[in-house]
């Protein structure tokens, strides 16, 4: 039988690609980073099968050393804020 990954870790792995996202300077890129999280958990909130959560979870973790990349990266090249982020 495959090991079933502890609600607190998943838990965790929700709350740090929500910081991550939080993290990125572009407000486009952050919206839909954050829309993206919320929506896959949600998606997969109902889900049952240990072999589909262990899938989920390692998709969720490379997702997360993904951001943190693209955050260092959209650090380097800053771009001037959008009218909406200024109000």
């Amino acid at each position: 039988m495959a090991a079933t990954i502890p609600k607190s870790q998943i838990l965790s792995l929700y709350k740090s690609l929500l910081k991550e996202s939080h993290k990125f300077a572009n407000y486009n890129f952050r919206s839909y980073a954050l829309r993206r999280v919320r929506d896959a958990f949600k998606e997969n909130k109902s889900l049952s099968d240990p072999k589909s959560i262990k899938k989920e979870f390692e998709y969720g973790k490379n997702n997360l050393e993904i951001i943190k990349r693209q955050v260092v990266i959209g650090d380097m090249y800053r771009t001037e804020k959008l009218v909406i982020e200024n109000l």
